[in-house]
């Protein structure tokens, strides 16, 4: 691993002492700052090769080699944005500043692509009885339903475990004991799983009022008849960096109305519009919550997630919504499991 300083070269500096640098980092690359340790340019070995190719000698400077104008990042921007910088732009290495324009790290494209091991946990609230779903449903939990060739629930389990999170708690109610026996306590999976079981339907957060022992850091709630490609680990990021008490993932939805609608001022018309779509923002069913949250939500009481929101803003704890750009389904209804047995192995 390179240390930042090793890689830093002055703008004065000379072809032969920017070989060194490079060569001593082992990252191929030199930040060339300023006296105040602002970013001015990166300079790589190709670059100095291409000057030695036009004449230049070692110990002439490197002012007219380096790259003035590099693509760089700021210290707050999420890990998906570095990561379309450099497969748009076709580099491997991005210099990543603070608002004074000091070089505070180089990011890697090779381990952005890296996923982190979190410890964060991740409750799954799998206790639905799925009664829009019958007679699907009648003998078995909607979770298990397979879609392509796996249950819901476990392909969610493995796009949580892709983006580094193996620590889990479902919540189970409606045939809770086939969830359990499938799972068990997530091995097979290389996660650990424990479960929690409502003895009456709670809601997406009064079952939370069943957590034991509090997280001590930010957690995700998450239905578990959803399938998305949502990156987790930057939802997560998402929560942290915008230090907020609560996130709330967001769909946008479009609602056609079946007439044309007119406008009116008073009496007169004033416009028709044919068969116009309404955009709307819906609750995509998944969260981040900051631990103290707990604290709100009465024991052994139905409490929807909407609920608890409502109540977060009416206290004045920080909220925030998250838009889900990604493919995303919510599998409530016979349609949908369909649609979601077809396009499965298009996304999955």
């Amino acid at each position: 691993m390179y240390q930042l300083n090793e890689i830093k070269l002055q703008v004065h500096a000379t072809i032969r002492q920017a070989l060194e640098v490079i060569e001593s980092g082992a990252m191929k690359i030199a930040l060339i700052v300023d006296e105040h340790d602002r970013l001015m340019g990166t300079l790589t070995d190709g670059d100095i090769r291409r000057g030695l190719l036009r004449g230049l000698q070692l110990d002439d400077r490197i002012t007219d080699l380096y790259n003035a104008h590099p693509v760089t990042a700021f210290s707050n921007d999420p890990k998906t944005k570095l990561i379309e910088l450099a497969v748009s732009r076709k580099i491997f290495q991005i210099p990543v500043i603070d608002e004074q324009g000091k070089v505070i790290r180089l990011a890697e494209i090779d381990r952005l692509l890296e996923h982190e091991k979190h410890s964060n946990l991740v409750v799954l609230m799998a206790g639905g009885r799925g009664s829009r779903l019958k007679p699907l449903t009648d003998d078995t939990p909607k979770p298990l339903l397979q879609v392509g060739d796996r249950p819901i629930l476990e392909t969610l389990i493995k796009r949580f475990k892709l983006s580094g999170f193996s620590n889990f708690l479902i919540s189970l109610n409606y045939k809770g004991e086939m969830i359990a026996d499938y799972f068990g306590d997530g091995h097979r999976f290389d996660v650990h799983i424990e479960y929690v079981t409502e003895r009456q339907p709670m809601g997406t957060s009064g079952s939370l009022s069943l957590i034991t022992t509090s997280p001590n850091e930010p957690f995700f709630v998450m239905n578990a008849d959803i399938l998305t490609l949502i990156d987790f680990e930057d939802l997560m990021d998402f929560h942290i960096r915008h230090e907020t008490a609560a996130t709330m993932c967001i769909r946008e939805y479009g609602m056609e109305v079946p007439y044309g609608v007119v406008r009116l001022d008073k009496e007169h018309i004033v416009s028709i519009e044919e068969k116009p779509v309404q955009q709307f923002y819906v609750n995509a069913g998944i969260y981040v919550l900051n631990p103290e949250i707990l604290d709100l939500i009465p024991q052994n009481k139905q409490m929807d997630m909407t609920r608890l929101f409502e109540l977060l803003v009416q206290k004045g704890h920080p909220t925030r919504s998250y838009p889900v750009r990604e493919f995303w389904m919510d599998i409530g209804k016979p349609e949908d499991y369909q649609r979601a047995n077809r396009e499965f192995n298009d996304h999955f």
